[in-house]
């Protein structure tokens, strides 16, 4: 048996198994990722029911501490802190805000903006549709959705400046810039601020 027809019969086998091989590869991780959304959704909705926090699955570091929806885009639900693990599975709440609170009277719970990162190229690629006067809507442990409007945006250093966060209700939204972007890892951050919109002034259709 020569060496030519072994490796024309063996070439065309080793492509096509390498091939499946790929498909495979990238069907397991579309759904993997599509589970992890569903399991997430899931134990927000628990933690909804409940009042306790519920982790997506067992040996999770994170877990659902909010829903959040870009205007007229798809709600996400928004993770605790922002490790790598929570990043890669939708937007975390960074560890210097706190999530909003309804103050009551004689209430003295500390209230600081709200702010939550997400990848540009994943969960908030939609950030940049943003303008200003737009609507932000953030669900907190409570169930409540609060309204936002986006009052405006700014791309800043993270090397020469941190977040602002401040002492007043707000929410912050921060991803990598610019955009369109090939490699990942550079130092500048675009914000949108969004601040509250009183009650009174919320429309519901």
């Amino acid at each position: 048996m020569s060496r030519m027809w072994l490796s024309k019969r063996l070439l065309p086998l080793l492509l096509i198994t390498a091939g499946v091989w790929q498909l495979a590869g990238a069907s397991w991780i579309l759904a993997k990722a599509e589970l992890s959304q569903y399991l997430i959704s899931s134990a927000w909705e628990r933690q909804l029911h409940a009042g306790e926090i519920h982790k997506p699955w067992p040996w999770a570091d994170t877990w659902p501490v909010a829903r959040l929806k870009l205007d007229q885009q798809k709600p996400l639900v928004v993770l605790q802190g922002t490790s790598g693990e929570a990043l890669a599975f939708g937007p975390g709440l960074h560890e210097a805000s706190t999530l909003p609170v309804t103050q009551q009277h004689g209430d003295d719970t500390p209230v600081r903006t709200t702010v939550i990162a997400a990848h540009r190229d994943t969960h908030f690629r939609g950030l940049e549709k943003l303008q200003v006067g737009m609507g932000v809507q953030l669900q907190g442990r409570d169930g409540r959705w609060r309204h936002y409007r986006v009052r405006g945006t700014r791309v800043v250093d993270s090397s020469r400046e941190t977040l602002p966060v401040s002492d007043r209700p707000g929410l912050l939204l921060v991803t990598c810039y610019p955009f369109g972007a090939l490699e990942a890892g550079g130092p500048l951050r675009y914000l949108v601020y969004a601040e509250p919109v009183p009650e009174a002034q919320v429309i519901k259709l």
